[in-house]
């Protein structure tokens, strides 16, 4: 059933007014790393200690960062709207969780732990080694809770069943580049959704959205919350 269902897909954009920079900010944690040396499954089997460390850095940073006004103002539409409000979220530090919203993490968390050898998850300490044993199957394979490029997103299929039966789909901040999010637009669309797009400026994926709002998230994101649940 449609209804008024809006799902709404977060991106990096939406945390960057944070102070968590993205993939393409300049001088920030990622620009000091290749992706291939720190996100992939082949980086950590290469070199666990160098990923765990940039993960440990990222976990510290997320640790200190607050949600902004994007962040509280879906929260208000998920506790106000009179029908259901998904968030589904590429982003791993638990911002929309520390503004009260609840988020489906199709990327993982920072604040978790991974077996690779038994696949238990636990919550992460503050720092992660390569010699941390999993407290399940006592091997030593643990690696963070996120999913790498080259890896499949979780809840894909909870995913699927929201965005075939949305009445809205919403990007915010991201970069239309990294696949599956980046058709999560046209799969909406198809399925009769209105789709909008609130990004700084335009993604690779902005030709398949029928409305686009451009700006600072922290400004956009309220403005466009407050019209509407005035509309409502």
């Amino acid at each position: 059933m449609r209804g008024d269902k809006i799902v709404i897909l977060t991106g990096a954009g939406i945390s960057a007014e944070s102070g968590l920079g993205t993939f393409r900010d300049e001088g920030g944690l990622w620009a000091q790393h290749r992706i291939e040396d720190v996100a992939t499954p082949e980086a950590f089997a290469r070199n666990p200690e160098l990923v765990h460390r940039f993960y440990n850095l990222r976990r510290a940073q997320a640790a200190e960062a607050e949600p902004n006004a994007a962040h509280h103002a879906l929260t208000r539409l998920q506790a106000v709207w009179p029908d259901d409000v998904v968030i589904v979220t590429q982003n791993v530090d638990g911002l929309h969780e520390k503004a009260g919203s609840a988020a489906i993490h199709m990327h993982g968390a920072l604040t978790r732990a991974l077996c690779a050898k038994c696949d238990a998850r636990w919550d992460a300490p503050a720092q992660m080694c390569r010699h941390d044993r999993c407290p399940h199957c006592g091997t030593a394979a643990t690696r963070p809770d996120i999913v790498w490029f080259g890896e499949m997103p979780y809840h894909m299929d909870e995913i699927a069943a929201h965005l075939q039966t949305c009445a809205m789909f919403v990007a915010i901040g991201t970069s239309g580049q990294v696949y599956p999010a980046a058709g999560f637009v046209q799969e909406a669309a198809l399925c009769g959704a209105a789709t909008v797009e609130i990004n700084m400026r335009d993604s690779d994926m902005s030709h398949a959205f029928d409305t686009h709002l451009k700006g600072p998230a922290s400004k956009v994101v309220p403005q466009w919350v407050d019209r509407l649940l005035a509309s409502a």
